[in-house]
């Protein structure tokens, strides 16, 4: 029975690395709904989901640059702010009860995001401011690192409504963004990788297994919108009961 239970949650973290990777993210705020939907402890998702997302995001990156979708200066610029705020926010182990509601929250207000912006059009492209992309960086590289997600699901929204870069040029500076941002956060509490479970392996396979579905599809044909709707509603599923149980 118990592995039959990791082996569900491996498809789950396999189906949530497809419907991410597809654009430009790397899935941990799909693996911390689906660890939490099964109950794994705290201590065991934020640095599972980091070693999820840096697998991921380091081959999800590639694919973009390699084809294109990349803005290096904007890149650069938001890295400088998030990389040591990650670290700083990964020394710190919020107690489950202040953790929990955090999280939760956010997954909430992804899966709102998912749903009411899905359908939403580019806007036109502007310059780019850089000093507001250096603090946009601190802020998300700090609230990233405490909460074990990489920030895509905070920065590509932001970067798409300021018209500094289109969808799928925004795909692959998120995706690089993540990935040094999940470096970053683990690297600033490696403590917690003892936490890490003996099914890791499995569960890496399958997100990877995940990230070379989706990364084809997100560049060559994928829409999804009504993707993105079905995950938002995943996602404030799992925000509630990490919430409220």
């Amino acid at each position: 029975m118990f592995e039959f239970t990791n082996l569900v949650i491996a498809l789950c973290l396999l189906l949530g690395a497809v419907l991410y990777t597809s654009v430009g993210h790397a899935g941990s705020s799909a693996y911390i709904a689906v660890m939490t939907l099964f109950n794994l402890p705290s201590t065991v998702i934020r640095p599972t989901a980091l070693t999820l997302n840096i697998a991921v995001s380091a081959y999800a990156s590639w694919r973009y640059i390699r084809n294109k979708f990349f803005d290096k200066k904007l890149f650069l610029f938001l890295s400088l702010g998030a990389i040591p705020a990650a670290f700083i926010g990964g020394q710190i182990n919020l107690p489950s009860e202040i953790y929990k509601p955090i999280v939760g929250v956010l997954l909430i207000v992804s899966g709102l995001r998912f749903i009411f912006l899905a359908a939403t059009r580019d806007r036109e492209l502007k310059a780019v401011n850089y000093p507001l992309a250096i603090a946009m960086g601190i802020a998300i590289g700090f609230l990233s690192g405490i909460t074990g997600t990489g920030g895509g699901i905070f920065l590509s929204p932001l970067i798409i409504w300021l018209g500094w870069n289109h969808v799928k040029q925004a795909s692959g500076t998120v995706a690089a963004f993540i990935f040094v941002n999940s470096v970053a956060g683990l690297l600033g509490n490696y403590r917690s990788t003892a936490a890490l479970p003996d099914t890791l392996p499995l569960f890496l396979g399958a997100v990877i297994i995940g990230a070379l579905v989706g990364t084809r599809l997100g560049i060559s044909r994928f829409t999804s919108v009504g993707v993105k709707r079905a995950l938002g509603s995943v996602l404030i599923i799992a925000g509630l009961k990490f919430s409220l149980f």
